[in-house]
């Protein structure tokens, strides 16, 4: 049945770990890793508790099909209430951290409490145990790596942990696997921290059984593969290019957010691309990207690995980054790039590099530096704020120095953890940032394409395009092509999205497959493996009980339908280039149709009919 049936519960202020069965029942209705840790959090946590409290949880979940042989079933999500928004928060990871968890035999870690000294969670197949990390609090997560593998003499392994910067109250600090690998967004690394808690080490060797019918499921594998294969964007784009892919793309259609979101276009946009990534270097002979890179059980390989001029300024008698690590993706190019005006490569990999290594994400990161860079533009801030360091936009040596003192909390640094919605407020322009209930804005200007403001509008987790993906459709034309600059059927079509992802994120497979495949795709795999009849009208089903949930779990929290909006300049200040120039975001008309498709009142909260309707906890 794909579920191995059991949870490991950690009370780190008792330093006890314990194994509880599956809640079988939960697993039909919510699938697993989202979904089902979702369902665990509203019933175990009161929605009003301090996120950096004891009382909230912390949980790590694997899907259904993680660890299993289905493309990309490498994926695990960490879930809890996050110190970035007050809101649920959920955050996905590839790597080979799920599959490892999931190979030792468990569905899900559940950490409650808080452990009176730093501990680390050490799993081996059914053994669990806390042990001190005494000798890893002040460390990086590169680091926690190197001394938990040397401690334990295991090169397999896999290890998720927090950085220094979660240790010291970044409130976007992420949880880093495998390196390079995130949970990045929401300050789910922040929870980890708050908790003393400074890594997860899992070895698994017991492989993942319970598969329904073993042959249909393997042959539903293999068919799967080759769809992946055939498909021009997970057959060909993201390897060649990775999700880099899109930066030109999305820049000539004039919605590449661009100097803290004032403009819709970025003359730089080439310098800092996938194309641009390949491109040998004069200076050393060597391309930025030195090659792809894959997560467990993954046929596209849309990773990227690459590499720093020795010679440049980021990097000088800095050897430990001359090496290979995680590659620009496409949101941290684009936060780190175009939305701080830096067109310089190297130094948005060396930002990059120092996300990865001290685990912070350089959506809110980048985001955040716009901000204060407008700040300093506008004569907010000054040198005085900043510790001398001119922030102009198009610094690359101030987007250097921000990531160096983000990483550490140090002077201006920790202003710059806050993420741009406290930072803003603190010197009184809190119009200045790019947020959604204190979640910042990833790549796509909502003014160019209308369906990615009412996405980022009604996102549970904050502004997040990986909550509804309607760039496919509305850029992309998958899987079928609609006009970015209307908003007739636009609140349809972010329901529709919204259902599906939440769908897809429970299941432990990669959001990327989307591109290729629908849930005819994915209903297979699940029909084949778990316990129960799995077809796509039942995964949309599921996923709309899971969005409801998370909405449910939020008006509890505290938000409101006023939650649900756009900062001022995407409103009423028009896009000054490109198709969508004269165009602001039309979410005052997109926002009631969506209510009524989601079957809430208009004050944003679930009606008693949507709740009866989808079986939703009271």
């Amino acid at each position: 049945m794909a579920w191995t049936n059991k949870v490991l519960r950690v009370n780190l202020s008792e330093g006890t770990c314990k194994s509880e069965p599956l809640n079988t029942e939960w697993a039909q209705d919510y699938i697993g890793q989202r979904g089902l840790a979702t369902r665990y959090m509203v019933e175990e946590v009161d929605a009003t508790c301090d996120p950096l409290g004891p009382d909230n949880k912390l949980i790590f979940a694997t899907g259904p099909l993680t660890g299993t042989m289905a493309s990309t079933g490498g994926r695990y999500s960490v879930i809890t209430k996050g110190p970035l928004t007050g809101a649920i928060a959920c955050s996905n990871s590839g790597g080979f951290l799920g599959a490892e968890l999931k190979s030792a035999g468990w569905d899900m870690v559940i950490l409650e409490g808080k452990s009176d000294k730093p501990v680390y969670l050490y799993i081996e197949n059914e053994e669990a145990q806390l042990l001190s990390a005494d000798d890893l609090w002040g460390k990086s997560v590169w680091e926690t790596d190197e001394l938990l593998h040397k401690k334990h003499q295991d090169p397999q392994l896999r290890i998720a942990a927090c950085g220094r910067s979660a240790e010291t109250g970044c409130l976007y600090a992420g949880v880093v696997n495998d390196l390079h690998r995130a949970a990045g967004r929401s300050g789910v690394g922040t929870v980890m921290a708050s908790k003393n808690l400074k890594a997860l080490a899992v070895r698994g060797t017991r492989g993942v059984g319970n598969i329904k019918d073993p042959a249909r499921f393997m042959e539903t594998a293999r068919e799967q593969k080759q769809v992946l294969a055939d498909h021009p964007v997970t057959g060909e784009g993201l390897p060649t290019l990775g999700t880099q892919v899109l930066m030109n793309v999305i820049n000539e259609t004039g919605a590449l957010p661009t100097r803290n979101m004032r403009e819709v276009k970025f003359d730089g946009a080439r310098k800092i691309s996938g194309e641009q990534m390949l491109e040998v270097r004069k200076t050393d002979g060597r391309p930025n990207l030195t090659t792809n890179a894959a997560c467990f059980g993954c046929t596209i390989a849309c990773g990227r690995i690459s590499t720093i001029d020795q010679g440049h300024f980021t990097v000088e008698n800095k050897p430990q980054y001359w090496g290979n690590s995680g590659g620009l993706e496409y949101e941290a190019a684009w936060a780190l790039g175009a939305d701080t005006g830096v067109d310089d490569l190297d130094a948005l990999t060396y930002a990059n590099f120092l996300c990865n290594e001290d685990g912070f994400d350089p959506i809110s990161f980048g985001s955040t530096v716009a901000a204060a860079m407008e700040l300093f533009d506008i004569g907010a801030i000054s040198t005085k704020e900043t510790g001398g360091m001119e922030f102009n936009f198009g610094s690359a040596e101030a987007l250097a120095w921000a990531a160096e003192k983000v990483a550490t909390g140090e002077g201006f640094g920790a202003d710059l953890a806050l993420g741009s919605k406290r930072l803003c407020e603190k010197y009184g322009h809190p119009e200045l940032s790019m947020t959604v209930k204190g979640q910042e804005f990833p790549a796509y200007d909502p003014r160019g394409i209308q369906g990615m403001g009412l996405t980022y509008a009604t996102s549970n987790r904050g502004a997040c395009h990986l909550r509804s993906y309607t760039v496919s459709s509305e850029i992309l034309g998958i899987p079928e092509k609609t006009d970015p600059l209307v908003t007739d059927g636009k609140a349809g079509l972010v329901k529709a999205f919204q259902d599906v992802t939440a769908a897809w994120d429970s299941t432990g497979l990669c959001l990327f497959t989307s591109f290729a495949w629908s849930l005819e795709n994915v209903a297979p795999h699940m029909d084949s493996a778990c316990e129960g009849d799995w077809d796509a009208d039942r995964l949309m089903e599921t996923g709309e009980r899971i969005w409801n949930l998370e909405r449910d779990f939020n008006m509890r929290a505290g938000l409101t339908a006023a939650d649900d909006t756009l900062p001022k300049r995407l409103l009423e200040e028009a896009a000054n280039t490109g198709p969508a120039e004269g165009k602001v975001s039309g979410l005052a008309e997109m926002l009631p149709e969506y209510y009524k498709e989601r079957g809430w009142r208009q004050d944003g909260n679930l009606s008693d009919e949507t709740r009866e309707r989808l079986r939703l906890p009271g």
